[in-house]
């Protein structure tokens, strides 16, 4: 089997095109990525499930799914490319598809997660004497807890599968090997690396399944099973 002769083989496994750094180059563009898009759709999911208002930004946000990653990869990069030196002018372009990619399920799993709490515990807290702030950061965000990591965890994995198709446009990562593969015509290249970029998919979420499982409550977790679904369709809760 020429996959697996090909996996087999040291010198894939040593120098900077081995499958240990292409897989950690892979792994630091899906981490900025993810940070990234936290840092912008997360307090905007916590902003519109708290105060209600802004519902459209989280349709037009899933819209953006609709577009082809591809196509928009390549008309970034034509706009973003020329205006940057170095090899920055491959990596900015391609962490910005990224970055739009990841937005919607984060946001989409945040605003449901919100939106989901029970309006009892935020009159409580409210009948505590607490402030909007406060019962965003002490009620609603522990509650939504359980749909934002799975909003993340959707995201991670869509990123890590997108990042691959970014090496066409000169991204290092996993990816090389399909596109290298592909213009050589080694085909057990191409399935090599896709087993690749697969692994490490499957290693990213467990990772962030236990991740969620240690901050999650445990009397959370059944309460918003039934909402699971709203994460990874971009529905929006009526």
């Amino acid at each position: 089997n020429k996959i697996f002769l090909w996996l087999a083989d040291p010198v894939q496994w040593s120098g900077p095109d081995g499958i240990p750094t292409r897989a950690l180059q892979h792994l630091e563009y899906s981490v900025v990525t993810l940070l990234i898009a936290a840092v912008i759709a997360v307090p905007l999911g916590l902003l519109v499930g708290h105060s209600g208002r802004g519902r459209s930004l989280v349709s037009v946000a899933n819209s953006l799914k609709a577009i082809p990653s591809l196509g928009l990869l390549f008309a970034i990069s034509l706009l973003v490319g020329p205006k940057i030196h170095g090899s920055l002018a491959f990596v900015i372009p391609s962490i910005i598809v990224l970055v739009l990619l990841a937005i919607p399920p984060i946001l989409s799993g945040t605003y449901a997660g919100i939106e989901g709490v029970d309006p009892a515990a935020r009159d409580a807290a409210k009948g505590m004497g607490m402030r909007g702030v406060e019962v965003v950061r002490l009620v609603e965000l522990p509650c939504a807890l359980p749909l934002l990591m799975s909003g993340l965890r959707s995201a991670a994995l869509q990123v890590i599968a997108t990042a691959t198709i970014a090496s066409a446009v000169s991204l290092g990562g996993l990816g090389r090997y399909l596109i290298d593969g592909l213009a050589s015509s080694q085909y057990e290249v191409m399935a090599g690396g896709a087993l690749c970029v697969a692994v490490l998919a499957l290693l990213v979420d467990l990772v962030m399944a236990g991740l969620q499982r240690a901050v999650v409550s445990p009397g959370l977790t059944g309460k918003f099973e039934q909402l699971g679904s709203v994460v990874s369709d971009g529905r929006i809760p009526a």
